[in-house]
């Protein structure tokens, strides 16, 4: 634990007050990471075992890849970004390898990042080449002076910077592919869509370095049967992501539309920061009060300037996983 010299009172408390959290032994100051691989109507009859059994694998590696990152001492943008990576990479989840495709049968991919240390931030929308979203959102708030490009253009910067695109096919999963057929059926006969386990499989990540800083990190294919260029709520910041060091960073999944009208990861940050509210009752009063109101479906992982991680959804379940230094080690649906 760092000293001060001595001071006046007053002036010692202050300094006091910029020492980061410490975890439970009061050597080391908090690390944490949590992430969601979406929620919605994930029905306990429909999930087999074997379906059981990898999710929960895929979230545990994502969640591990961000704690490794955080326990060598990393950052926790560099944290959000391995295990985003992950999931974007598994054919499980609505992002990346497993994205769902749009009416026209193509996946367009959107993400977004923040830094709660800079309010820096970046995002990327329907991009249609680029294997790991998330990597070119963080690249467009670390190489432009922009916040967010889309489509071709965000592809075109793409190039410029490095990143190698690859076919659509490299997207394509059979699973999405009957959903969109589905979907497309449904139309004609003007009946409702089979639902399917994890609607609004969006990826997401937030952590917390020992360094104090705090990061948020979302990435999804959007809805399926998409038109017009449809975004969610995932690229957008305040919306889908938000990260403040004085507050929280919270990254969200579910009905983005309604996300998008309630601000939700900035409302969440905002009550902390303006009202001092806690940030697990931030988080449970907006989804299951402001967001439930207006018929928003979907959770949200939140992790405190502290360190403390809250997981909140009012769907039948969210995919999700946590782990701390404090020993909270978790990964859930239901």
């Amino acid at each position: 634990m760092r000293t001060c010299p001595w001071l006046p009172a007053l002036a010692l408390l202050a300094c006091l007050a910029t020492i980061p959290a410490a975890g439970d032994d009061g050597d080391e100051p908090m690390i944490a990471i949590a992430i969601h691989g979406g929620a919605g109507v994930i029905s306990r009859a429909s999930m087999t075992p074997e379906a059981e059994r990898a999710y929960r694998a895929d979230l545990e590696r994502a969640r591990d890849a961000g704690y490794a990152v955080l326990e060598k001492g990393g950052t926790s943008l560099d944290a959000v970004v391995a295990a985003v990576k992950i999931l974007e990479d598994s054919p499980l989840f609505n992002a990346g390898k497993g994205a769902v495709f749009n009416h026209e049968g193509v996946n367009e991919l959107d993400a977004s990042i923040m830094d709660g240390k800079t309010a820096m931030a970046g995002a990327v929308a329907g991009v249609r080449h680029v294997k790991n979203p998330i990597e070119l959102a963080r690249l467009v708030m670390e190489r432009s002076p922009h916040v967010m490009l889309a489509g071709e253009g965000a592809e075109e910067f793409a190039l410029d910077q490095g990143i190698e695109l690859v076919p659509g096919s490299y997207f394509y999963t059979e699973r999405r592919w009957q959903q969109l057929e589905e979907a497309r059926e449904a139309e004609k006969t003007a009946s409702v869509a089979k639902e399917d386990i994890g609607f609004f499989s969006t990826v997401g990540a937030v952590a917390r370095d020992r360094d104090g800083n705090l990061a948020a990190a979302t990435s999804t294919g959007g809805t399926t049967n998409k038109r017009w260029g449809r975004v969610g709520d995932s690229p957008i910041i305040g919306a889908g992501t938000y990260a403040d060091n004085a507050s929280c960073a919270v990254s969200a999944t579910g009905s983005g539309e309604y996300f998008i009208r309630t601000v939700v990861a900035h409302e969440i940050c905002a009550r902390v920061r303006l009202a001092g509210v806690d940030a697990a009752k931030a988080a449970h009063d907006v989804v299951h009060g402001t967001l439930a109101k207006i018929g928003g479906d979907g959770g949200v992982i939140v992790v405190d300037r502290s360190g403390a991680i809250s997981m909140e959804f009012n769907t039948e379940g969210m995919f999700r996983a946590a782990r701390d230094s404090a020993g909270r080690k978790e990964v859930a649906i239901y």
